[in-house]
């Protein structure tokens, strides 16, 4: 078979939503499908390039330079060039997908083109969770332009959500026979195999924070609890990985502190992250919401790290409180400082947590998410050829 992906975020830039692509596609080719990615990447010149890393399978057609765009408290990067449609068009002419994949398929650019001028089978897959508030921008932006997205969204013959709280978001607007197909976890890549990083190995323990540097991450409220923690555990080393535009502000905090130990390590390589995920004693997720899932939350699971995470709607889809992971509620961080020290001073309930998300993370492997996404392409190519059919007749 094949299928054409469609990033609707730039390339260069990494991602959550990348990721899902990259790591789906990589699987699709392994069971023997040709896949070919579209997507906009920044600093690129050459339209066709391998995906770089040691001997990935895939190609991507690069669809131009990306413009960034405050979305969800987030900022997107998403095509947006004169000859985009030009663009779009001539690689949708050569290639003939089987099955045309558009990610986040109703965000302007490149998604939106992609499914007005495809002839092929088109599934969408949902990525994004927001509350149902004035101060959400992915709210506002799927409440005020339902009616013009209205017939585009028609033109999609399946429809995937990442999660419950991504089914729930976008059929409030939209409303669709949705498959809920989460995000994967590579078990190659994140498991209790992988050694630590020797520089964290000592007497101190370790709270490893990853995301991106951004409000809706909640880092500040686990800044917060540092010294409520510290009061018990002193001797604990704070680890945060990532990058953001709020990175230097909260450097800045951590020095007007006077706190010792907490590491910032900037962006790291992919390569990397499992050895971080390894040498932490405790995984904290402080997100305040706009989560639709949290590949963070099962990377750790399957890493062998406890979670401490917040209970919001992407989150609680994945965690099962006191059974895999701890929740606590949004913006508190004396909620958060007791749930960590909780785990601190209980060694027992650390292992069950751990064994309870190893055997969790089994059930995300990717492998088997990738067999869920072609089960249901092939469900929607047989509906394509009898409708077919059945007009013909």
């Amino acid at each position: 078979m094949k299928i054409g992906m469609i990033s609707p975020y730039d390339w260069s830039h990494p991602g959550g939503v990348r990721d899902h692509i990259r790591q789906l596609s990589e699987q699709l080719c392994t069971m023997g499908h040709d896949i070919r990615i579209l997507a906009p990447m920044s600093g690129v010149d050459t339209t066709m390039i391998n995906e770089p890393g040691e001997s990935s399978p895939l190609y991507i057609y690069n669809m131009g330079r990306a413009r960034p765009v405050p979305i969800n408290g987030s900022i997107a990067r998403i095509a947006w060039s004169p000859d985009l449609a030009w663009r779009v068009r001539d690689v949708l002419e050569h290639e003939h997908f089987d099955i045309l994949h558009i990610h986040e398929p109703l965000i302007p650019g490149l998604p939106l083109l992609s499914l007005r001028l495809s002839r092929s089978v088109t599934v969408g897959t949902f990525h994004a969770f927001a509350r149902s508030s004035v101060t959400s921008t992915s709210y506002l932006v799927y409440a005020s332009a339902t009616p013009f997205l209205r017939p585009h969204f028609r033109r999609l013959a399946g429809h995937i959500a990442v999660s419950t709280a991504a089914h729930q978001f976008v059929a409030q607007h939209f409303p669709a026979d949705y498959h809920v197909i989460p995000n994967g976890i590579n078990l190659e890549r994140f498991n209790q195999r992988v050694m630590p990083l020797t520089r964290f190995m000592d007497s101190k323990k370790n709270i490893l924070f990853v995301g991106r540097f951004e409000r809706r991450k909640g880092i500040k409220y686990l800044l917060r609890a540092i010294p409520l923690i510290r009061a018990r555990h002193p001797n604990t080393r704070f680890i945060f990985v990532g990058d953001g535009h709020l990175r230097p502000e909260i450097q800045h905090y951590v020095v007007q502190q006077g706190w010792s130990d907490i590491i910032f390590t900037g962006y790291i390589p992919d390569k990397d992250l499992p050895r971080y995920y390894a040498s932490a004693h405790v995984f904290c997720a402080p997100a305040t919401g706009e989560e639709s899932m949290g590949i963070v939350l099962l990377e750790a699971m399957a890493s062998g790290t406890p979670i401490v995470a917040t209970n919001i709607a992407g989150y609680a889809t994945v965690v099962s409180p006191g059974v895999d992971g701890l929740l606590t509620q949004p913006r508190n961080s004396l909620e958060l400082a007791h749930a960590i020290d909780s785990l601190l001073d209980n060694a027992h309930l650390r292992q069950q947590l751990v064994q309870a998300g190893l055997y969790k993370a089994r059930e995300y492997a990717w492998p088997h998410v990738a067999h869920s996404v072609m089960d249901y392409y092939y469900t929607l190519l047989y509906e394509h050829a009898t409708s077919r059919q059945t007009i013909q007749v």
